[in-house]
């Protein structure tokens, strides 16, 4: 079981690179599909001393790599919510990119609903608003050489995997997993949230438009903001400069706001 600000036990699900008791809020960033939480590692040396990056382990990948990866989003909110939960005894806020985006807006509507509590900041990075319906049809269970080539097309996966089969024959099965997360979420009506949400999106994204991401705005009666940042669907990291900036000027407005 590991640790983290003032002793709390995390277990499997949260660690905190560069922890920062004096931090205003705590920051819970969750990874995109078939990513784990050490695209976050660079997060705590890029972003102002308010917040306190923590990053959430998914089964499945990096230390979880052994677990069974969840394959239905009700399921992964509910762990999560009780593995974070220790952690919410001060302001905290959600980060999430793709598939991270709808796990931190249904553990936000989770959070309301079962303890009354809210993040003071909920930003979904590359990920259309929940209530729009996804067009294209279902990809998790495409046969393999279908699948395979899809991953190439959304260009997610590490070039060096698609050209090695058997890493390829290892991380297959958590893809179609996540994929299977993402496609079979079911959004259900209920009110909006209450805190800010910013909405970010890659340029040159060709699966995510401006105007999806826009439709964020229903989901929040307090701030809304969208900012479209240069690159396609993983702009995270080609624009890894550009969002930080962002982050720690919307950070420091936060802090003000508490």
């Amino acid at each position: 079981m590991s640790l983290t600000t003032a002793g709390t036990p995390t277990g499997p699900w949260l660690s905190c690179p560069r922890r920062n008791p004096q931090a205003h809020v705590r920051l819970f960033c969750f990874p995109y599909a078939g990513g784990n939480a050490q695209i976050y590692r660079a997060w705590p040396s890029s972003l102002p001393p308010v917040a306190e990056v923590h990053m959430v382990h998914l089964p499945g990948r990096g230390t979880r790599v052994l677990e069974t990866p969840f394959t239905r989003l009700g399921p992964l909110v509910e762990e999560a919510a009780e593995a974070l939960l220790p952690l919410l005894d001060k302001p905290f806020a959600f980060f999430g990119h793709s598939m991270g985006a709808l796990i931190g807006f249904e553990l936000a509507r989770l959070l309301r609903e079962a303890h009354g509590l809210t993040p003071a900041q909920l930003w979904v990075s590359g990920r259309r608003a929940p209530q729009v319906r996804e067009d294209e049809p279902p990809t998790h269970d495409l046969p393999e050489p279908e699948f395979i080539e899809e991953l190439r097309r959304l260009n997610g996966t590490p070039q060096e995997a698609l050209e090695h089969p058997e890493l390829l024959q290892l991380i297959i099965p958590l893809l179609r997993a996540d994929f299977s997360v993402c496609e079979t979420y079911d959004y259900r009506q209920s009110p909006p949230l209450d805190c800010p949400i910013t909405a970010y999106g890659g340029l040159e994204d060709k699966d995510v438009s401006r105007e999806q991401l826009e439709a964020w705005r229903e989901q929040t009666i307090s701030s809304f903001k969208l900012r479209m940042l240069p690159g396609d669907h993983f702009f995270l990291h080609s624009a890894h400069a550009l969002l930080m900036e962002a982050l720690s000027q919307e950070l420091g407005l936060l802090v003000r706001r508490l």
